[in-house]
């Protein structure tokens, strides 16, 4: 299900990380179908019940106080992305509130500097500190933006960055 919405901003990287998994692109492809299948079936289990029935139970639990909110936030350590693991925010009754890639508890921070951002390295907690940055809901669920000082405006999917887009060049007045 990650790679499926990655590979509209990144084939080729996602095509280059299905061998590292022994995965053939008809299987990723089988896999996403499933996915979808399970959040369309009347019997399927919903929220948290579905992603610990596919992730299996996760690696880490928390609990969290958001306001007058009691959450749980629940994460799994994922193969491609040993400095990521995927994190589950959820409300009572296992609602699924959020859930996204994060940095993995240990793991080093690249650098997070304008012009200097590693794709598939930086999550987005480490962008959205860079100083300048603004934060900004493209409205897809799956996607968020930050767009950075100096003009430059970086793309994330599921949490993990995709690609940094530089500022159009300025046309000098004729």
């Amino acid at each position: 299900m990650l790679l499926r919405r990655m590979a509209d901003l990144r084939p080729d990287l996602v095509a280059d990380a299905l061998p590292r998994l022994g995965a053939t692109r008809a299987e990723a492809h089988a896999a996403h179908t499933r996915w979808q299948a399970l959040h369309h079936a009347p019997r399927a289990p919903r929220g948290l019940a579905l992603r610990t029935a596919v992730l299996g139970p996760p690696e880490e639990l928390e609990d969290r106080r958001f306001g007058d909110l009691d959450v749980q936030v629940r994460r799994w350590p994922l193969p491609l992305w040993p400095h990521a693991w995927w994190e589950v925010v959820s409300g009572p009754g296992g609602s699924v509130l959020h859930e996204h890639l994060a940095r993995a508890p240990g793991s080093p921070v690249p650098p997070a500097r304008a012009g200097d951002l590693r794709v598939w390295e930086h999550v987005l907690d480490d962008v959205v500190r860079v100083p300048g940055a603004r934060s900004v809901d493209p409205g897809v669920v799956t996607r968020w933006e930050v767009h950075l000082a100096g003009g430059e405006r970086a793309v994330f999917v599921w949490g993990l960055l995709q690609r940094v887009d530089q500022p159009a060049m300025r046309r000098a007045p004729t």
